[in-house]
C-alpha cells in the first residue's frame, strides 16, 4: 500500500512537470482556464437535470430512460457528480472521492498506468482535481448491460479535471460507455481526463467512448491500460463532431501471456478541428497480440492519426491498419503507422492508405440510378461502417447509433 510519503512524492512530480510541453498536438495555455466551478446538487432521478443536457448527453450514448438497458450510470456535470447508480451486484460505481475515502488501497492504483508527470496535463489534473468516476466488476462477476460515464462540461472557459479508475477484476466481464459531451451555447473550455484500466487474469472490459464536443473546446485525455494474463481490452472511439483541438494517444501494455488489447477509431474532421489521435500497444506477455484499427474522414479538418505497436516477447501478434478519406479541397491526414520488433519470431504488420473518392465507384453507383450526392452518401457510410468483433450487442447498437446520427451532417 502507498504511504503518505508517496502521495506526496507524487505531488512533488506533479509540480516539476507543471509547466512541461506535451509532446504532441497544439500547445494549450492552461491559464485561460479556471479550474473551479460552483457545487452543483445531486439528482437521485437524473431525469430531472435540464432537457437540454439530456439531449446533449443521448447524443453521446448516454441513455437516461429509467427502462434503458444500463447496468448502472454515472454522471459528472463540471466538478460534480451529480448522479451515480449500480443496479447490478458485483458492480461498484461511484465519484473518485468517495472510492478514495472508502478504499485506501486504490492509492496502489492511483497513476500506475498514466505516470503524473508525462506532461503539463498529466500534472494539471493531480494538482487540481475535480473529481472523476470509479468502476469496478468484482471478480468473476459478469456485468450484463453496459455501464454508461458521462462528463459534462458546461460551465464556460472551464478546465475540467477528471481522474477515472476502471478495473475489471479476474474472470469478470465489464462494458462501459463513456460520453464526453458539452453545453451546445460552450463558447471555450478544456477537458482533462485521465483513465487507468486495470484488466487483471481472464477479464474481459469493453470501453466505447463517443465524443460530441463543440467547436471552442480543447480535449486532452491520457490513457493508460494494463492487460495481465488472458486478459482482453477492446476500445472503440467514435468522434464525428467538430472540436477545436483534440490530442490523445491511449497506451496498453500487455503484461500478461496471451493477453489481447484492440483499438478501433472513427474520427471526422471538420472544418476548424484539429485531432491527433493514435494508439500505442507494448507487447510485453509471450503470446499477447493487438490490432489497431482507424477510420479517419476530413471535411476541411486536420487529422494525425497515429499508431505504435512495440513486440517485446516471443509469439506476439499486431497488426495496425489507418485508412483515411479527403472529402473537401481543404483539409489533411497524416498516416503514422509505427512498428517496433525487439527479437526474434514476432509477426507485425501495418497498412495505411490516404485519398479521395475513386471517381469509378462514384460512376458505378450513378449509373444504378443514384445521384452524385447519394453514391457519395453511399460510400462515406460503407467506409464508416467497421466491424468490430467481440462488441456485445447493446454497445454494438450504440455505435451504430452514433456513427448514423453524425451522418447526416457530415454529408
Amino acid at each position: 500500500m502507498r504511504d503518505l510519503e508517496s502521495s506526496k512524492m507524487t505531488r512533488e512530480k506533479a509540480k516539476a512537470a507543471s509547466t512541461k510541453q506535451a509532446s504532441l498536438g497544439e500547445d494549450i495555455d492552461l491559464a485561460k482556464y479556471s479550474s473551479s466551478a460552483e457545487e452543483l446538487p445531486y439528482q437521485e432521478n437524473p431525469l430531472q437535470l435540464p432537457v437540454e443536457h439530456q439531449k446533449q448527453m443521448a447524443q453521446a450514448g448516454i441513455i437516461l430512460d429509467e427502462q434503458s438497458q444500463r447496468s448502472g450510470t454515472i454522471i459528472q456535470m463540471d466538478n460534480s457528480v451529480v448522479h451515480s447508480l449500480a443496479r447490478q451486484e458485483g458492480l461498484e460505481l461511484m465519484a473518485t472521492s468517495q472510492a478514495l475515502k472508502k478504499y485506501d488501497w486504490i492509492l496502489d492504483y492511483w497513476w500506475q498506468a498514466v505516470a503524473v508527470d508525462s506532461d503539463k496535463y498529466t500534472a494539471h489534473v493531480e494538482l487540481h482535481q475535480n473529481d472523476g468516476y470509479f468502476i469496478r466488476a468484482l471478480p468473476h462477476t459478469k456485468v450484463i448491460y453496459p455501464v454508461q460515464a458521462c462528463l459534462y462540461l458546461a460551465k464556460n472557459e472551464l478546465a475540467q479535471n477528471a481522474h477515472n479508475i476502471i478495473i475489471a477484476e479476474e474472470g469478470s466481464e465489464l462494458h462501459i460507455i463513456t460520453g464526453c459531451t458539452t453545453d451546445p451555447k460552450q463558447e471555450s473550455g478544456l477537458h482533462l481526463g485521465i483513465s487507468e484500466f486495470y484488466i487483471k487474469p481472464g477479464a474481459k472490459l469493453t470501453f466505447t467512448m463517443i465524443h460530441n464536443w463543440t467547436p471552442g473546446i480543447a480535449v486532452r485525455p491520457r490513457s493508460g491500460i494494463i492487460v495481465e494474463e488472458n486478459g482482453i481490452f477492446l476500445s472503440n472511439y467514435v468522434i464525428m463532431k467538430p472540436v477545436h483541438s483534440l490530442q490523445t494517444y491511449p497506451t496498453a501494455r500487455c503484461m500478461g501471456k496471451n493477453a489481447t488489447v484492440r483499438f478501433n477509431s472513427i474520427l471526422v474532421a471538420t472544418a476548424g478541428s484539429m485531432m491527433d489521435i493514435g494508439s500505442r500497444v507494448f507487447l510485453d506477455g509471450a503470446g499477447s497480440k493487438t490490432e489497431i484499427i482507424s477510420r479517419a474522414i476530413t471535411t476541411g479538418g486536420d487529422i494525425i492519426a497515429r499508431g505504435y505497436i512495440e513486440g517485446n516477447a516471443p509469439d506476439v501478434k499486431g497488426h495496425l491498419e489507418c485508412r483515411g478519406l479527403i472529402l473537401q479541397k481543404k483539409g489533411a491526414i497524416h498516416a503514422i503507422p509505427e512498428l517496433k520488433g525487439n527479437l526474434a519470431g514476432i509477426d507485425l504488420s501495418h497498412e495505411a492508405a490516404v485519398g479521395k473518392i475513386a471517381e469509378e465507384e462514384l460512376e458505378y453507383l450513378m449509373a444504378r440510378g443514384l445521384t452524385r450526392t447519394e453514391a457519395t452518401a453511399t460510400i462515406v457510410r460503407g467506409f464508416l461502417r467497421v466491424d468490430i468483433e467481440g462488441l456485445p450487442p447493446e454497445l454494438s447498437t450504440e455505435l451504430k447509433r452514433a456513427v448514423e446520427a453524425s451522418e447526416k451532417e457530415l454529408m
